[in-house]
């Protein structure tokens, strides 16, 4: 039990933040990716903050001995650009673009019954789960 403590609120904290920020309201991250239209530049501050925190919590984080809750950091290593990055990063942006939403939003905002969002997060798992098939079979 004492283990999920730490993840259940930083997911807690975290899903606040994507409801008070507007990114769990698809229209919002819709009018922000229209920008041949009515575009909506205020989540730019959102992102500038995110990076923001980011950076000065790295920081602080990496000067430590350890962390906090966990054995060890577990930071990536690889630096490189490959075409699975290349293809998620395409598939994650055009599936935003068409639905406003992204995983994390998504799942806070099955909170709120929204009906399209239980389709968006149906298809997601699917389609996580044939990604796992095909990799297994694969090889």
């Amino acid at each position: 039990m004492k283990g999920i403590v730490a993840p259940l609120l930083c997911g807690l904290i975290f899903g606040a933040g994507l409801v008070v920020s507007g990114l769990a309201n698809p229209a919002k991250v819709l009018g922000f990716l229209d920008v041949t239209g009515r575009w909506d530049p205020s989540l730019i501050l959102v992102m500038a903050g995110g990076v923001i925190v980011f950076a000065i919590g790295f920081r602080l984080a990496i000067r430590r001995a350890g962390p906090l809750f966990a054995d060890r950091f577990d930071i990536p290593t690889r630096r490189d650009v490959d075409p699975r990055l290349v293809a998620g990063a395409v598939l994650f942006g055009i599936g935003w673009g068409l639905a406003g939403f992204c995983p994390g939003p998504a799942l806070t905002g099955l909170a709120f019954g929204l009906g399209k969002v239980y389709v968006f997060v149906a298809a997601m798992v699917a389609g996580s789960l044939a990604y796992g098939m095909w990799r297994r079979m694969k090889g």
